[in-house]
């Protein structure tokens, strides 16, 4: 329902301001450049995203099926079954689904999105072999989703990488602000849906997963900042996401083989799901990336940013960082969008201005909500998405206030 409402709201205000710019500022091309970006939007809905997705898929639904029939991703369940009945109390012990969230969540870690989606896609089919009402999110689909879409990694490879493009003296510096900020924000939608859903935060195998969450990640940004310089942190972090997209194929296949399974049919039959999801997710991602295109086409997100900075000055504040919000605006509508104006911040100011640093760790903080909502959903044919946007939502909420506040502290 909350999906609904905010899909009408960006077609009506976007109409609004189309109307406003045509009658008082005289912009007669303002309806032709929305509608060109209807056109262009739905098209690159198809073109770019779901059908090229169907090659991506279909490798790691392969790879997916290989680990499935190695017994790999029982072998996961056994060991975040724990956790994850706490939390996902409606998917039963030893589900394969409980093992295709946990790549999902360990491909985001590493900052592996090609292989984060797939794994994630498969984990929500699961789920949804689970859910009685097939038109209704289920309390584990939200939870699932919500983890997913605050985006916590530790390795924000693409970001350092436009860093350095751009040639930041340290490309890598917002390596830790990153994980700060997405950590908040993971916990935030955590503790949100376990509010909603009536989890016991406080249960102790919970708190020791959690604790044991949190030492980890303190522990790799004490050695990362430490022991490595920053154009170490910068390689060690590339070599080993690649290390690792290309190692867990070759250990699963491995896996197949000790197994004594037909590796290449078994991997062809989990391929062959590639193509029926991405043509379920077309219509899904054709109407929320058109309502997108015509929204930031308006200037909508702008005015957003100038309505902001207007409040903020009346309280006597650095109002530096409103000149980012834009990108906090745009990041859980269009991924695209919000990268685009990261990178036109990094050129006109600088990768190593306050700016530059700030619009860095923004984009890396939140994640695109209602394409995720879209995908996700649509793939799996979820009409009634009950609270998962306003979870979503409040989770990339305290992830943008994080990444301001220690945005200030490391860079301001």
């Amino acid at each position: 329902m909350a999906l609904n409402y905010i899909w009408i709201a960006l077609f009506i205000i976007s109409f609004i301001i189309g109307l406003f710019k045509l009658i008082f500022l005289g912009d007669t091309d303002i309806f032709r450049m929305m509608v060109d970006g209807t056109f262009d939007s739905t098209k690159s809905a198809v073109m770019d995203i779901a059908l090229p997705l169907v090659g991506i898929m279909a490798f790691y639904l392969g790879i997916l099926k290989i680990a499935e029939k190695a017994g790999a991703i029982n072998f996961l369940s056994r060991i975040v079954g724990p956790f994850f009945n706490r939390l996902f109390p409606e998917v039963p012990k030893d589900h394969p689904a409980v093992g295709q969230m946990m790549m999902n969540y360990a491909a985001n870690l590493l900052g592996l999105d090609n292989a984060a989606t797939p794994f994630g896609l498969k984990a929500m089919s699961g789920l949804q072999e689970l859910n009685q009402d097939k038109d209704t999110a289920s309390n584990s689909q939200i939870m699932f989703l919500v983890l997913h879409a605050s985006g916590l990694t530790l390795l924000p490879i693409a970001i350092i990488a436009q860093r350095a493009i751009y040639h930041s003296k340290d490309p890598s510096d917002i390596f830790i602000p990153c994980i700060i900020a997405t950590y908040v924000a993971t916990l935030a939608g955590l503790i949100v849906v376990s509010i909603k859903q009536k989890i016991n935060l406080f249960d102790k195998v919970i708190l020791a997963w959690l604790g044991g969450i949190t030492l980890f990640i303190g522990a790799v940004v004490w050695y990362f900042s430490v022991y490595l310089t920053k154009s170490q942190i910068s390689e060690v972090s590339k070599v080993f996401s690649n290390l690792t997209l290309f190692g867990l194929p070759v250990l699963f296949i491995l896996g197949g083989m000790r197994k004594k399974i037909n590796v290449f049919e078994t991997f062809i039959e989990g391929a062959k799901e590639s193509f029926d999801i991405s043509i379920k997710i077309i219509p899904y991602l054709v109407a929320l990336l058109a309502a997108v295109s015509i929204f930031r086409i308006s200037g909508a997100v702008g005015y957003l940013g100038d309505g902001f900075k207007w409040i903020f000055g009346h309280f006597n504040i650095d109002t530096r960082f409103t000149d980012v919000l834009p990108i906090a605006f745009l990041r859980p509508l269009s991924g695209s969008g919000a990268r685009a104006m990261m990178l036109d911040n990094l050129k006109t100011h600088g990768a190593d201005s306050f700016i530059g640093h700030l619009s860095s760790v923004l984009y890396g903080t939140a994640d695109t909500t209602f394409y995720i909502v879209a995908l996700y959903f649509g793939a799996v044919g979820i009409k009634k998405t009950r609270y998962a946007v306003p979870a979503m939502l409040i989770s990339d909420f305290f992830g943008i206030v994080t990444a301001i506040l220690i945005s200030y502290l490391f860079f301001g």
